[in-house]
């Protein structure tokens, strides 16, 4: 059967050269008796391949069931599946047929495989693999002739390295891997879906036709429609419900589209982000800072060595050094200046050495990162006096992560 002659016996809309290349597939998997993974979001349609593949198939006669593998509680998955006998639990009343028995000859839809319990994908691997299967509290074994479609919003692979899916059953299904591409990819099918849908709904509730003007036309094809198919379909639903007025504008569209969705792929703001990182950009101020003083004074006493302990520079050194300490404030003289001696040369042959001063006792600097944090906050806020949205400029933070480093660190 030709791609065109599908879609209008099952109602598939769109041109997408992945959605034909889709069609294509379960067109060619269908009269074969192999089992098919059909992956793609949720709301992409695909519980409509599993129709394709069972009613263009020879069990076409037979039953199809349709089974959501997530919506059954994991103590009864099994009995579901597989049935169960009389007394085989508390509450099993009497005997029970599974679906595997009411449907042998036809075709079983597992839904969201993904979420089934790994004791029954056990079971379920024996089925695939020589139909056979045991009820719930019986020790005979069954046969079933039955032809497993299987599918999933997730990506089984990754389930199977994080150990919550068996590798065998995962190969096992995968024989035919059936893609259904998501909607954001499939734009040029985006417009023809939406008039469809609104055509069949304005029809249903007898209302006047929708129509869409260029704004909103543009905003239709350029969303990224996380929810697909389905969402498309309520949204046309409720607009041919509630719209008094039948011309949709950009800005009346947008009202339909969830803020916290519509939002989610926008790009983040750079004040946003530096929010998250504030600390981290505080603590590498001080590292370059640090490292900057390092290169100075090294410059400073490679000069002198070069001089042989005498610059014709003192003074210019001296402001130097009281630049690269200024920031220190040091036990019982937060004032105190370095200053660099004159030597006293009392011979022409050789220079004396020379002599750096300070008029305090010499302590260890303190490295911690807290302390340095510290000192930077209330130098920023001295130099500012006191205005804390200049403050936090000039450490390059966020005014509110000043706020909370003022409070955490009690200043």
């Amino acid at each position: 059967m030709e791609i065109q002659e599908i879609k209008q016996r099952f109602g598939i809309i769109g041109n997408s050269p992945l959605l034909n290349r889709a069609i294509n597939i379960a067109n060619q998997v269908a009269p074969t008796d192999i089992s098919v993974l059909i992956t793609g979001e949720s709301g992409s349609g695909k519980e409509v391949f599993s129709h394709i593949i069972h009613q263009m198939s020879p069990r076409k006669h037979g039953p199809f069931i349709a089974v959501n593998c997530g919506a059954i509680p994991e103590g009864t998955i099994d009995s579901e599946l597989f049935g169960h006998e009389k007394g085989a639990y508390t509450g099993a009343v009497g005997e029970r047929k599974g679906y595997f028995e009411t449907v042998n000859g036809g075709t079983i839809f597992l839904d969201e495989i993904a979420e089934m319990p790994l004791g029954t994908q056990a079971r379920l691997l024996r089925v695939l693999e020589s139909g056979q299967y045991i009820k719930v509290g019986s020790s005979k074994v069954e046969k079933t002739n039955v032809r497993v479609i299987a599918a999933t919003n997730v990506d089984v692979y990754d389930a199977v390295k994080a150990g919550r899916f068996r590798e065998d059953l995962y190969y096992r299904l995968n024989t035919v891997p059936l893609r259904i591409p998501p909607l954001r990819d499939r734009k040029e099918d985006i417009f023809l879906l939406f008039r469809k849908f609104t055509s069949d709904f304005t029809d249903k509730y007898r209302t006047p036709p929708i129509q869409l003007d260029d704004d909103a036309q543009q905003i239709l094809i350029n969303y990224s429609w996380p929810g697909n198919v389905r969402q498309l379909k309520n949204m046309a639903e409720q607009l041919a419900v509630l719209e008094t007025d039948r011309i949709i504008t950009g800005p009346t569209l947008l009202t339909y589209i969830p803020q916290e969705v519509s939002g989610r792929n926008l790009p983040m703001r750079i004040d946003q982000q530096k929010e998250d990182f504030s600390e981290r950009d505080i603590l590498y101020k001080v590292l370059f800072d640090m490292k900057r003083d390092m290169v100075e004074l090294k410059k400073l006493v490679a000069e002198i060595v070069e001089h042989g302990g005498v610059s014709p520079n003192f003074a210019n050194h001296s402001q130097a050094i009281n630049q690269l300490y200024r920031d220190i404030e040091l036990p019982g003289n937060p004032e105190a200046q370095f200053t660099l001696q004159q030597p006293v040369n009392n011979n022409n042959n050789k220079p004396d050495s020379f002599n750096i001063t300070h008029d305090h006792e010499e302590v260890e600097e303190s490295l911690s990162l807290v302390e340095k944090e510290s000192d930077l906050i209330r130098k920023a806020l001295k130099k500012h006096k006191g205005k804390r949205k200049l403050a936090a400029n000039e450490l390059g933070i966020s005014e509110r992560t000043l706020y909370r480093k003022i409070k955490e660190l009690d200043l």
